[in-house]
């Protein structure tokens, strides 16, 4: 059982280790000897690892794999995607293959504003309140210019502020909503600075405005901090070709194809239950690959998903259509990123995984972000409207259960060769073992 511990932060890391696993564990040396195990073997790559967040104490592996043949705007790419579920990146390789002889994925960026707000209580006059805005709008900015130079060297910086009256959801709520540029850094630091310096300058100025009374003077700041919600940060990513074309599976013609692909697309339009999923397995690919950039997924989960529900229902991030005899598939979709900063320039796997994608600028890997999501929908619906997912995937998902059991290499020799005819389910799989071992 678990106790508490004063100063654990200031234990050293194997200490912090001696703690945990004598009281947590039942068998204090294996886990000691399972959480070393996964230190990296370089001393100085470690302490690198170390200090990316508190109180490290081992690292958390997943794996990296690739998916090749991805052809975006012509130009040939070789995906990064780390990820623990079994398919997906086989997916992706199996989707970009497809479109790769079909012209392959074109992408564009329809915009790469950001958001940031500060969040104020003000209980006075508004006319008074927006004429002090109007006023003071300039030198908000101006006393953020040693926060912004360098960002408006490269060309990017301060965009606007905005006051928005939110009096009708929340007594005396108002905001001073500013969009940035951030161009190739995701910006955080950068936009939540400039909203400090916003919200300094907002209430020490009110103190001297003379049209305020002595009351109104008194703005409260509540908080000050960047927005995950981007809808205007977006890409598009698409693919295309005649409907005809569109079959490869003899059991199935392009144009059947096509019309259940459109309809199982029109549901996850409209059904928010299939709409979750569906947009799941988009962030399937989405994430994958921004874990391996070393960019926040977390920060894209949560903007995606309210992009989704952006027309007061959840919905399908992916559209798809048929006109004149051409099949179109496209995702529109908010995404935030960097390509300097934060693990982007730490990270060797990061580092590398960059260099695997040409070293791309923010707006490149928006688009090769974009792709992924779209090739593992495309590759999804294509299994769900065809021979159903399960056929895949659990193929995928037989070594995980042959690893459970630990099946020695004979054994997934034999037993993977038998299930390119069976049907794998985990109880098939378990008995499948059973019957090898007893002829063993």
């Amino acid at each position: 059982m678990s106790k508490t511990i004063s100063g654990f932060s200031k234990l050293s890391k194997s200490k912090k280790i001696d703690w945990i696993v004598n009281t947590n564990f039942s068998n204090p040396e294996n886990a000691s000897q399972i959480l070393k195990q996964y230190w990296n073997t370089d001393d100085k790559i470690q302490q690198l690892h170390d200090e990316f967040i508190e109180n490290t104490i081992t690292n958390y592996y997943l794996p990296l794999g690739v998916a090749p043949n991805f052809l975006i705007n012509n130009k040939l790419y070789t995906i990064p995607m780390a990820i623990e579920e079994s398919s997906v990146v086989a997916a992706a390789s199996k989707a970009a293959k497809f479109w790769l002889d079909r012209g392959g994925f074109k992408t564009s960026v329809i915009s790469t504003t950001k958001i940031g707000q500060v969040h104020f209580m003000y209980y006075g006059d508004f006319e008074t309140l927006h004429n002090y805005f109007k006023t003071i709008k300039s030198k908000l900015i101006s006393d953020s210019s040693p926060i912004s130079k360098n960002m408006e060297k490269r060309g990017g910086g301060i965009i606007d502020i905005e006051l928005r009256n939110k009096t009708e959801d929340i007594d005396g709520y108002y905001q001073l909503h500013a969009s940035f540029e951030t161009l190739d850094a995701m910006g955080a630091n950068f936009i939540n600075s400039c909203l400090e310096q916003f919200a300094k300058t907002f209430k020490t100025e009110a103190l001297t405005f003379e049209s305020f009374t002595e009351e109104e003077k008194k703005i409260q700041i509540v908080m000050s901090i960047l927005s995950n919600y981007v809808p205007d940060c977006l890409v598009r990513a698409e693919v295309s070709c005649k409907f005809e074309d569109l079959s490869d599976n003899p059991s199935i013609s392009g144009k059947e194809f096509a019309n259940k692909f459109v309809q199982a697309v029109n549901i996850a339009e409209i059904e928010p239950y299939r709409a979750v999923t569906h947009n799941k397995g988009i962030m399937n690919g989405i994430d994958a690959v921004i874990l391996a950039t070393g960019n926040d997924f977390r920060a894209v989960e949560a903007g995606v998903h309210a992009y989704a529900s952006r027309h007061g229902k959840y919905s399908s991030l992916t559209h798809a259509k048929i006109e004149n005899g051409i099949f179109t598939f496209w995702i529109e979709i908010p995404l935030a990123l960097g390509t300097v900063g934060g693990l982007t320039g730490l990270h060797p796997l990061v580092k590398l995984a960059l260099e695997m994608l040409h070293k791309p600028s923010a707006k490149e890997l928006m688009q090769i972000v974009a792709v992924a999501g779209l090739a593992q929908n495309f590759a999804a619906l294509r299994s769900l409207t065809t021979t159903g997912i399960q056929q895949g995937h659990m193929k995928m998902h037989l070594m995980n259960i042959l690893n459970q059991f630990e099946a020695n290499d004979q054994e997934k020799i034999t037993l993977t060769e038998y299930f390119k005819t069976n049907t794998v389910t985990h109880s098939a799989v378990v008995d499948a073992i059973k019957r090898l071992r007893v002829k063993s």
